[in-house]
């Protein structure tokens, strides 16, 4: 019998044992019950909860975020699908926010490794006060039918880059562990693309870029025991009744099996421990340790296809740092990232990714001046502390936060802006209105042939100078495709510099403003939502 069927059986086969023992743990709660308080009466309830909750299958978990505080008020917090494919949806956490802000937009790549995105609920609960949340929201394998194709690592870095399209220009990547590879090799494909849509900046978190700088153990098996291994041992076929029946996967409860022989002395212990603060009625450290343990035993399935690509990449052929990995017929090339600030963060005592291993990326990114890269490295915790809990809230967290908008586009051009008064004989003066040129209908003769055209050149302080082009970037999008915009409009945009879907997506509040006031569009950008259209159809941009 193959091994995910035996699971599968013996998981039915237990369900009489947890339905007695649910039932034996009631009847020794129930405060009618004279036994329900005596030692032995809570010795039986909780030796009959411990052993439902070491057998059951756990669902996935919700995020439970009702709420956030946004400069001094709560205001409520809704989730809301924003973007799907069969593999993946985007989780926006809307803000219910009195006035806009402008919050730079996050956009989380949660590990896609065994876990539920959930598994990221305190980074995003973090990063919600100063930014405009989203985060990948990975799907079970086997919950996916055979019908909807494969899903590999090349499909992973394709998902990741039409995400960012989705969202538009200036949107910053976080990749939490697993993901810091595909996210870096999406962001390298984009830039040597010479996508406008590339990031503004990318963190990578306990990741393992360089998995031969200070090996763990997860590194040492994988070199040790080599691909065809994995291919025979770990690959097994989802079972029916499940949508994704014959689908081949590496299931979720192998994961979790590695991951907690790892450890498994502190599991053992935790569990002893949940049983005496049962037996004690320490309700408060009962409570803890469920919540910990819903969520870490919480499992999704992998397709084999993604996690063989992805064991044989960056654990056994190390593609990344020696400059082989391709994303399908497109070489991965780190060098060609010129525009995207990288932040790196380890922690001291990670067992899983290796110190060292996410830093690597310093070293990849050759191109990158010294002042767009950051590195952090957290003392004391270890591979989930990097994310989660109180040093993550304390030290890690404002640390991003101050990463992200140091260099959002919006202070970038600032301090461009700046600089350009204080070299200037006139000085500050420099930077005062001046009357808009009418706007080039060509780019400019020094630019190569293969670069994107220059912004078309409005005046100095203009908040439009760093969206208009002199001419469109290879074929001007259909803007007639946003309700409200028809061929009459299409001509105003195009000439004022307008000619793609990410250029309205990207506008802000200020560059809204001087456009209503340029074109006498008389309120119809925020009236006919052209922002949220123009996000949507972006993503149809190759």
């Amino acid at each position: 019998m193959p091994f995910y069927h035996l699971y599968e059986f013996n998981h039915a086969a237990m369900a009489p044992f947890r339905a007695a023992a649910d039932a034996t743990r009631l009847y020794f709660q129930n405060p009618f019950n004279p036994l329900t308080h005596t030692q032995m009466g809570r010795q039986i309830a909780a030796a009959c909860e411990v052993m439902e909750r070491t057998t059951r299958r756990y669902g996935k978990p919700e995020f439970g975020l009702p709420d956030t505080v946004v400069g001094g008020v709560r205001v409520p917090v809704r989730e809301r699908v924003v973007w799907g494919r069969p593999f993946c949806n985007l989780i926006h956490f809307e803000r219910a926010l009195e006035r806009p802000r402008r919050d730079p937009k996050v956009l989380i790549v949660a590990p896609m490794s065994g876990h539920y995105a959930t598994l990221l609920r305190g980074t995003v609960e973090a990063m919600m006060p100063r930014a405009d949340v989203y985060i990948t929201d990975w799907i079970d394998a086997r919950m996916v039918p055979l019908a909807e194709g494969k899903f590999d690592l090349d499909d992973y870095i394709d998902y990741i880059i039409s995400m960012i399209h989705f969202l538009g220009p200036d949107t910053h990547v976080v990749a939490v562990c697993q993901p810091s590879v595909p996210v870096l090799a999406a962001v390298a494909v984009m830039e040597t693309r010479n996508d406008p849509y590339a990031p503004s900046t990318m963190t990578l978190m306990g990741g393992p870029i360089d998995t031969r700088v200070a090996p763990t153990a997860v590194n040492d098996l994988a070199m040790s025991k080599g691909i065809d291994w994995f291919r025979r041992n770990v690959i097994m076929t989802v079972p029916f009744p499940h949508p994704g029946v014959m689908r081949e996967v590496y299931p979720g409860f192998l994961q979790l099996s590695g991951f907690m022989s790892m450890n498994l002395d502190r599991h053992l212990i935790a569990h002893r421990d949940f049983f005496q603060h049962l037996v004690k009625g320490d309700g408060d450290s009962a409570e803890k340790h469920r919540e910990f343990y819903d969520e870490y035993l919480a499992v999704m399935d992998l397709t084999a296809e993604f996690y063989l690509q992805t064991v044989e990449t960056v654990f056994i052929d190390h593609s990344l740092p020696r400059g082989t990995m391709r994303h399908g017929d497109t070489p991965v090339d780190c060098s060609a990232i010129r525009n995207t600030a990288l932040l790196t963060v380890e922690g001291e005592k990670d067992d899983i990714t290796g110190r060292g291993q996410t830093r690597a990326a310093h070293d990849l990114c050759t191109s990158l001046p010294e002042d767009m890269k950051a590195h952090y490295e957290q003392p004391n915790v270890g591979h989930y502390g990097v994310f989660n809990g109180s040093r993550f809230r304390a030290e890690i967290a404002p640390r991003m936060i101050d990463f992200i908008l140091t260099h959002s586009q919006d202070n970038r051009a600032r301090v461009a802006r700046a600089a350009a008064a204080a070299a200037s004989p006139s000085g500050p003066a420099a930077l005062a209105p001046a009357p808009a040129p009418a706007p080039a209908t060509t780019a400019p003769a020094a630019a190569a042939p293969d670069q994107p055209a220059r912004p078309a050149r409005a005046a100095k302080g203009d908040p439009l100078d760093r969206i208009l082009l002199a001419s469109p970037q290879g074929v001007a999008d259909d803007l007639k495709a946003i309700t409200g915009v028809g061929p009459k409009l299409e001509k105003a945009l195009n000439g004022a510099g307008i000619f793609h879907y990410w250029q309205i997506a990207g506008l802000t509040a200020a560059q809204i403003e001087e456009l209503d006031a340029r074109l006498d569009f008389r309120g119809r950008i925020a009236r006919d939502n052209w922002i949220e259209q123009a996000r949507r159809l972006a993503e149809t941009v190759g």
